[in-house]
């Protein structure tokens, strides 16, 4: 099974291409010239196909993340997953940013990004608990024993682990978890949405 996962939510870009149980590429886009990375979304994904003597034809399985993060990158990977689903027909899933960074830690994991207006997106006891005041995250987690994932800005507030600090492969954690949703959920394109735990900033 070929499966190509891409994430343009978080502060990179990554790509990655498994065949079977083999990765064949795993790469990591930064902005660069100006460009936020998702506009190096399509290139990226032509050219490690190519490299790898494959056509778009090939791929059984698309993976994305699917949020929280950045708007713009979030609507992006699921434009992009979406329309090649489609144009492909083939199988497409999406998985959280927060499931994917949970990965990071051995156990007991928490997540906590951040999601402005004193809350931070929060992943605790293996679930998704949405946007949650960062307060009262402090009081639920205290005397408890917490792996703890955050981004630089959260990191100051939580300690643990920032992801955007260490040199972690997204790519290819978004590979596995989607092969794993993919063998216990329905993947059709049309499913695939934004998870937006907070509406978009106006103005």
């Amino acid at each position: 099974m070929l499966v190509l996962a891409f994430d343009t939510a978080l502060d990179k870009m990554y790509v990655a291409l498994k065949n079977d149980d083999k990765f064949l590429a795993a790469e990591i886009i930064e902005n660069k010239d100006g460009k936020y990375h998702s506009a190096f979304l399509i290139s990226t994904i032509k050219n490690i196909l190519r490299d790898n003597g494959f056509k778009p034809q090939d791929i059984d399985l698309i993976g994305t993340n699917i949020g929280p993060g950045s708007f713009t990158g979030i609507r992006a990977c699921i434009t992009v997953a979406r329309v090649m689903a489609q144009t492909l027909n083939c199988r497409a899933i999406g998985v959280s940013s927060l499931e994917i960074l949970a990965k990071l830690a051995d156990t007991n994991p928490l997540v906590a990004l951040d999601a402005r207006k004193h809350c931070a997106y929060l992943y605790k006891d293996n679930e998704i608990k949405g946007a949650v005041d960062i307060d009262e995250i402090k009081e639920s987690i205290k005397d408890k024993d917490y792996n703890i994932i955050t981004d630089n800005k959260m990191n100051e507030i939580f300690g643990g682990t920032s992801y955007q600090g260490n040199e972690y492969n997204l790519g290819k954690i978004l590979t596995d978890l989607a092969i794993e949703k993919a063998a216990s959920s329905e993947c059709n394109w049309r499913k695939l949405k934004p998870l937006y735990i907070q509406p978009p900033a106006m103005g």
